[in-house]
């Protein structure tokens, strides 16, 4: 995938998997994207959304120490911010709400993850 579809856009990444989180990280970095990010938990995805301008796209891990992703996920939807899950869950863990959001099961590669934002910033 060319990485010119990710120069100047803003990424928030929440991935409490720090190896996942570094490795996105970078490869967004990389590709010339302006990271917010990665996060660790709700609290802090939902402050960077306060206090930073709308993301283009984001990347979050349905699990974020335990806590559940969807009050960041609820926040995205009502900006129109395109967004994938990453996660060990089966789709039937996923709330109905979230049914149209793509799913990537985890242990997943940052490239097929960058791949999905890739699509999400096409369409």
């Amino acid at each position: 995938m060319p990485h010119s579809i990710f120069q100047g856009r803003r990424i928030l990444v929440a991935e409490d998997e720090y190896f996942l989180a570094d490795e996105l990280r970078r490869e967004l970095q990389d590709a010339g994207a302006e990271m917010l990010g990665p996060v660790a938990s709700v609290r802090s995805g939902l402050q960077i959304l306060e206090a930073r301008t709308k993301p283009d796209a984001a990347s979050l891990d349905v699990n974020l120490g335990g806590e559940c992703v969807y009050p960041l996920a609820d926040v995205l939807i009502a900006r129109s911010v395109p967004f994938v899950f990453t996660t060990g869950y089966d789709q039937g863990v996923i709330p109905d709400a979230y049914a149209h959001v793509l799913r990537l099961e985890k242990p997943v590669e940052p490239e097929t993850v960058l791949a999905a934002i890739g699509t999400l910033l096409k369409a």
